[in-house]
């Protein structure tokens, strides 16, 4: 991009009379919708029959119209355009629409100069000038002169072969011609011609034959396809017999299958409390364990604390018992035997531990056994009722005043 390539773009757009003035500035960055506006005013001023895409909102939009817009100036105005340069729609795009304004600004230049030597007109006459009048001749001498340079170089080819065709020609037209040859020639000619004409002939009889024989094809379809909608049309309109069976079959199915979903949503909505429910259960028979559990192990904290309160009574008992028992001996001694010693009774001495009304600990386990109604919990009370009445019966059996007793007796 050059600072005289914008000038002179901007003067000859002026010249040419757009309606916008473009300024040297409006390049410096990409600008796509002025050189969209340019394009279109150019092609309208070389053609104006000419049919371009005027869409540019989008890039596929965009990248259409400059394709079109190239191709147009390729094969109308043999101008050949950079459509990246164009795209761009910065100063290397200027150089590319000085391509199409030169031409037309020339092109203008020249017409002026004709009207000026043929009219004399004034100089301060206004610049008019219209390419679209002269279209057809512009595409006519573009004809022409496509047509001169394919006939000149054909001609340049031939014009190579004279050489060696000048020869032949002059043997040709030096032999004789016999009337014997020329009427043979002529005959298988004429023959050739007349199987041509017989081949065509026959193709055109089979063409109609074919023809025939595709219509009688058609009207057959044609009446069996009528048929059938008649046969179809009928069957729709009978009613089958087993269809008041289907019905009334299909209401029955319709019927168990309410009854189905109204089972299956009960089913589901049981299983669902009667598994609540067991939760709940196991919930409370696990809180009932752990407070037997609780008591069990209180209990037998006051067990053992009461055990050895009253093992220690026992033992004060059994001192103050030998204290006595010396006591007895020494005055025995001292003074005869008057009358003789009763036996005591087997067992009269020794301590019996418990009592009838049992512990309120072992009440409350019961009760709460019988009250919450579980065999586990029923269970774990059996057992610990069991092992406190082993530990009462070992306890009784193992006492020294009763074996002291037993003893004496």
């Amino acid at each position: 991009m050059s600072y005289r390539d914008l000038r002179n773009f901007t003067e000859m757009m002026r010249g040419l009379g757009y309606v916008r003035l473009i300024s040297m500035e409006n390049f410096r960055n990409p600008n796509f919708p002025l050189v969209a506006e340019v394009l279109k005013w150019l092609v309208k001023r070389y053609d104006p029959s000419a049919d371009i895409p005027s869409d540019t909102d989008t890039e596929q939009d965009r990248v259409i119209f400059i394709k079109s817009v190239a191709e147009f100036m390729a094969t109308k105005a043999h101008i050949k355009l950079n459509t990246k340069k164009l795209y761009q729609a910065d100063g290397y795009a200027v150089k590319e629409l000085l391509k199409v304004t030169s031409v037309l600004y020339n092109a203008m230049k020249t017409n002026i100069t004709e009207n000026d030597d043929s009219t004399g007109d004034d100089e301060n006459t206004s610049i008019t000038f219209d390419i679209s009048s002269r279209i057809s001749e512009l595409k006519e001498a573009r004809r022409l002169a496509s047509e001169i340079t394919s006939k000149g170089a054909g001609l340049y080819d031939l014009l190579g072969k004279e050489v060696d065709l000048r020869e032949q020609r002059t043997m040709v037209i030096a032999r004789q011609l016999e009337i014997n040859d020329v009427e043979s020639s002529l005959g298988a000619s004429i023959k050739a011609v007349e199987n041509e004409i017989r081949k065509t002939l026959h193709m055109l009889d089979n063409v109609a034959s074919d023809e025939a024989n595709l219509e009688a094809k058609i009207e057959k379809k044609r009446n069996e396809l009528e048929r059938n909608q008649k046969r179809l049309q009928t069957l729709q309109s009978v009613r089958p017999a087993y269809m008041d069976e289907y019905e009334k079959l299909e209401e029955d199915l319709q019927k168990l299958y309410d009854a189905y979903l109204i089972r299956f949503r009960n089913q589901a909505y049981l299983e669902s409390q009667l598994e609540e429910y067991n939760r709940v259960e196991q919930d409370k028979s696990e809180e009932t364990e752990s407070k037997l559990n609780e008591m069990a192990m209180k209990l037998k904290s006051e067990e053992k604390q009461s055990l050895f309160l009253d093992n220690r009574g026992e033992d004060e008992d059994e001192s103050e018992t030998d204290s006595e028992e010396d006591d007895e001996d020494a005055e025995n001694q001292d003074r005869p035997n008057a009358r003789r010693n009763r036996p005591t009774a087997a067992g009269t001495g020794g301590r019996v531990q418990g009592n009838m009304m049992g512990n309120i600990s072992e009440c409350m386990m019961t009760f709460m056994a019988w009250a919450s109604g579980s065999r586990a919990v029923w269970k774990a009370w059996t057992v610990s009722f069991r092992l406190k009445w082993w530990e009462m019966s070992e306890r009784t059996s193992t006492d020294p005043l009763d074996t002291k007793s037993r003893a004496a007796g």
